[in-house]
């Protein structure tokens, strides 16, 4: 029963998040729903790739803080559904902090993979990434997705950089509703709303959105795409126009492209941008051993 609840919360959310990706949580779900159980094998091939795992780690003074699978305000709801993986934009934020406060930290790298997510914490998370200009460098590396929430927050830092196959874009929001009337009249189940306050029950999943409720939800989309758009113009060092009459106009832009339309600034993997820093790459013998203290401290946490 859990994951109905679930389900009619997701619809409910507002999301800036490229929408097969959404399709994909919305469907798994729908099976939960249904009683279809999946392994945590299938939820990860459905839901949270590996890559969306990644520890923050340094790179001499190079502070490389991962930005990995769905984006969400404090993973609680997705984190049911995605298996453990994504980024709560709370937690990003405080490490961002954490990062532009340590003077042993010379540089930043937001290792950037992610299909976006909820509105909800994406700005303030942006915010803290523009705090670092005239602090210290701040660099989203793209590798290989930065879709939509992503991109939000990507565009305010100093620099882009996207992989060679590597793509950024689908600048918009939208959110979903449910009618579940004809669903739950097939059930023999009929709902009735007791409420007080004029439009406390105006959006219910029992039947159709009123005139009045869908202008409403509209007016809410628009509020946050320009919030968006305007992130993405002033990191962007271009007119809110701009974005909106181009940049993709919702659509993936691929990484050469992305650059020619001032969506990015060059093409180049991690190991170039970390190589620009001075960073030379780690041998696969040094980087297991930088990594084993933090594979230790999660199986102590198990």
């Amino acid at each position: 029963m859990k994951y109905v609840h679930i389900l009619m919360a997701v619809a409910s959310e507002i999301w800036a998040m490229q929408p097969e990706k959404m399709m994909a949580i919305i469907d798994f779900l729908s099976a939960q729903a249904e009683g279809v159980k999946f392994s945590a094998e299938e939820i990860e091939a459905r839901i949270a790739p590996q890559t969306a795992k990644a520890v923050a780690r340094r790179e001499g003074s190079v502070a490389i803080i991962p930005m990995r699978g769905v984006i969400s305000n404090r993973m609680n709801l997705m984190g049911n559904i995605s298996g453990g993986g994504g980024t709560s934009t709370e937690q990003l934020a405080q490490q961002l902090r954490q990062a532009r406060d340590d003077d042993s930290v010379k540089a930043v790298i937001l290792d950037t993979d992610t299909p976006g997510g909820a509105v909800s914490g994406t700005d303030e998370a942006a915010a803290v990434v523009a705090s670092f200009r005239g602090v210290k460098p701040i660099v989203a590396q793209v590798n290989s997705t930065a879709a939509s929430a992503g991109y939000w927050i990507a565009a305010a830092a100093d620099e882009i950089v996207v992989t060679p196959s590597g793509w950024v874009g689908s600048i918009g929001v939208y959110t979903v509703h449910d009618n579940v009337a004809a669903a739950l009249e097939k059930a023999g189940v009929t709902k009735t709303l007791i409420s007080a306050g004029p439009f406390k029950t105006e959006a219910n999943p029992f039947g159709p959105l009123s005139e009045e409720a869908l202008a409403y939800r509209q007016q809410q989309v628009e509020a946050f795409y320009d919030m968006f758009v305007d992130r993405v113009a002033s990191g962007r060092n271009v007119a809110s126009s701009v974005v909106r009459s181009g940049f993709g106009q919702g659509r993936m832009v691929l990484a050469s492209q992305a650059v020619a339309e001032g969506m990015a600034d060059r093409v180049g993997t991690l190991e170039d941008t970390l190589a620009r820093f001075g960073v030379a790459p780690a041998a696969p013998g040094d980087r297991k051993r930088a990594l084993a203290p933090e594979r230790m401290k999660r199986a102590a946490a198990l």
